[in-house]
């Protein structure tokens, strides 16, 4: 995977030929996934400060303040490719991966969000990815307690071949005693700690910065990391311990390019020496080359005093993990590696960890927008289609595998986002973006997913702290991929910047392709974002209460639910005004609304099936536009008179309760009774179960 213009290069730079370790080291730490070769430049325009940010990103982790006395370590990553070849085991080592990022900060984890992407599910190969996604995901988080307390879920074909695995993992540590990956001072020593090292994951980097084309999955299998939560839950109770005697002076989880990215981004401050055959192994035979670029789970790297190298092996040995010396820091700025005393690395450890070139390629905008085309059919056969789409039905078959309860936190995980007790005020969550918007608008539909993260936020009453992202695409040698990227991340900075949220954190994965499917994934800039307010449920209203639609509805068919399932096309949603949250999240917080959610997938009628599928309500518009549309900004809120509303500009369209959810349209009325809806919103946990 090292390219002969990069291996050229280097051997210009060194003035030599390079040994098989030091090409393997260049060859995962140079690559895409590792050293962001062709986004840096970009990532740099995103708004990354703020009142509460203490360490914005650079690190494993950001750390943002939550109160005087607590902190938020928070990090977001990306397990694509290895979760197409190994689903299961894709997906869990990604779950173990975000989690030491928090861990290394000296946080102790407390939740995980899961923004899964997938091809449809009328293929059997896409049905066994879901399953097996879901219960890797599933069992990692409740075998070491870290609950799952939020998700989405949206699938398209473009996916098929290629989904996406999107973790969300935030911690909690003292705002005063939070760890940082850089190493501290020359003469200190570098301890390996955890599980013994193995071929696994072997190239794990520079697997994730090509395409799956011409891969087979047998021959990409080595390259897929093999998880022990058992192993990881005993890795986190020993390293918080460790991180409570203050001796720890800098931590690093083993992730992307294994002991050589771990160390020498490690060590980048000052240099390292490393001695490989002093590493703790599982296999035998195994060669330098491949006991420092294996990505094995479940190990971390500290720096402590000499002094203290005994004090952390028997903090290790009590939890019966095993652990290595197998370095120490120099004041020279290189990056040495021996093995029984011959040096089989020797590299200016600046070359290494911050010397890859930047990529630049070509940018092609294109317009992929088509004219509105009105669909046949009955609405209320058009709306049960709609309420049977994956990304609309419920999502039983997933939540019901995950332990959402564990560590006693979890106050609701209902609708619009998921609600933590932390200390005397609530931790809220939400995830994910909408493709299809952004791919007929990449830069509009990007920022539309950041107004609509804060509007979830919203409806509970809670203010954004800041947001991490996983920014998905597929190869940017493509000119109009390129251009996706440039339009999302220039979107996302936008909407950031207008929002006052510090973008803190995040990934990039790139070449998210597939041949066996003949498909490259819609752009897919997934976020994730937290915020802070008072505890509050998610409280559904009461027979009798007022429905209420707050916002501007506009005819943006285009890369709606609508159009997934008919092929209508139109225009994607323009950037909403964010400046109707501050306006719902007032009247939450000020308890004048019942119920609050946001206008997203499936429009209007989604969200009256979410608050009040038992209503009765009367639309006076276009049928389609008022059910069907995805504008942005808008919202439904339930309040028990009118009186509530004062102040606010909105429509009362009906009011909760009867046997049905009745729909006085234009010219019909359709009721769409409760055995209806559950046929409807069962379809994905009927099709995963029988």
């Amino acid at each position: 995977m090292l390219s002969a213009q990069d291996l050229a290069l280097l051997q210009k730079t060194l003035g030599r030929d390079l040994t098989d370790v030091e090409v393997a080291c260049f060859e995962n730490l140079w690559s895409e996934h590792c050293s962001y070769r062709s986004t840096k430049p970009l990532l740099k325009t995103l708004p990354t400060e703020g009142d509460e940010v203490l360490l914005g990103p650079g690190d494993d982790a950001a750390i943002v303040r939550f109160s005087d006395t607590c902190a938020l370590a928070i990090g977001m990553e990306s397990h694509n490719h290895p979760s197409y070849v190994d689903p299961y085991e894709g997906a869990a080592t990604g779950v173990g991966g975000i989690v030491r990022d928090i861990l290394s900060m000296g946080a102790r984890p407390i939740a995980l969000m899961d923004p899964l992407y997938f091809g449809p599910l009328d293929t059997e190969k896409n049905r066994y990815l879901f399953e097996q996604v879901v219960a890797g995901v599933a069992d990692y988080g409740n075998c070491i307690g870290v609950p799952v307390v939020r998700g989405e879920l949206v699938f398209d074909h473009s996916y098929s071949g290629n989904p996406l695995v999107n973790v969300v993992c935030v911690g909690i540590v003292d705002p005063d005693r939070y760890i940082t990956a850089r190493v501290k001072r020359p003469g200190s020593h570098l301890v390996l700690l955890g599980s013994s090292t193995g071929r696994d994951g072997l190239g794990g980097a520079s697997f994730a910065s090509r395409d799956l084309a011409g891969d087979t999955e047998a021959a990409s299998r080595p390259s897929v990391q093999v998880g022990d939560p058992y192993t990881e839950k005993l890795l986190i109770d020993a390293i918080l311990e460790m991180a409570e005697t203050g001796k720890l002076l800098s931590c690093r989880d083993l992730g992307a390019a294994g002991l050589a990215g771990a160390s020498s981004e490690m060590a980048s401050t000052f240099g390292a020496v490393i001695h490989a055959d002093q590493v703790h192994l599982r296999e035998t035979g195994m060669v330098p080359r491949e006991i420092m670029l294996a990505e094995s789970q479940e190990r971390m790297l500290v720096e402590v005093a000499p002094e203290d190298v005994a004090l952390v092996g028997r903090i290790a040995e009590k939890y019966d993990l095993g652990w290595s010396d197998v370095g120490e820091v120099i004041s020279e700025p290189r990056y040495i590696v021996k093995f029984h005393g011959e040096v089989v690395a020797d590299l200016p450890i600046d070359l290494l960890v911050g010397g890859a070139p930047l990529c630049s390629w070509e940018k092609k905008p294109y317009s992929a927008e088509t004219p509105f085309s009105r669909p046949e059919g009955a609405v209320k056969d058009l709306a049960l289609a709609v309420l049977s789409h994956p990304d609309v039905a419920r999502k039983d078959w997933v939540y019901e595998q995950y332990d959402r309860d564990v560590q006693l936190r979890t106050v609701s995980v209902q609708n619009d986002a998921a609600v933590l007790r932390l200390e005397d005020k609530a931790l809220v969550f939400s995830c994910g973006c909408n493709p299809r918007h952004i791919y007929l608008k990449p830069f509009e539909g990007t920022a539309n997913a950041v107004i609509e993260s804060a509007s979830n936020l919203a409806c509970l009453g809670a203010d954004p702290l800041c947001l991490v992202n996983c920014l998905n695409f597929a190869s940017p040698e493509h000119p109009e991929v390129n251009w996706q990227l440039e339009q999302c991340v220039l979107g996302l900075g936008d909407a950031a910047r207008r929002m006052a949220i510090p973008v803190v954190g995040g990934n990039v994965s790139l070449y998210n392709e597939s041949d066996e499917f003949g498909t490259q994934i819609k752009p897919t800039p997934s976020l994730g974002m937290v915020g802070r307010g008072d505890v509050r449920q998610w409280t559904a209203p009461a027979k009798g209460e007022l429905l209420a639609l707050i916002g501007t509805t506009e005819p943006d068919f285009g890369g709606s639910v609508l159009d997934a399932v008919t092929g209508c096309g139109g225009h994607a949603p323009a950037v909403a005004d964010p400046a109707v949250l501050a306006v719902v999240r007032d009247l939450v917080r000020e308890g004048r609304v019942t119920s609050a959610t946001d206008l997203s997938l499936g429009g209007l009628l989604a969200a009256l099936v979410k608050v009040a599928p038992q209503s009765d309500v009367t639309l006076t518009g276009d049928a389609l536009e008022e059910l069907f549309s995805e504008t942005y900004g808008r919202f439904l809120v339930a309040a028990k008179d009118e009186a509530a509303l004062v102040g606010v500009e909105h429509r009362i369209i009906g009011r909760v309760g009867g046997d049905a959810l009745t729909l006085r349209l234009k010219g019909e009325i359709i009721v769409i009774t409760p055995e209806e809806l559950e046929t409807a919103l069962s379809s994905t946990t009927r099709q995963m179960r029988f």
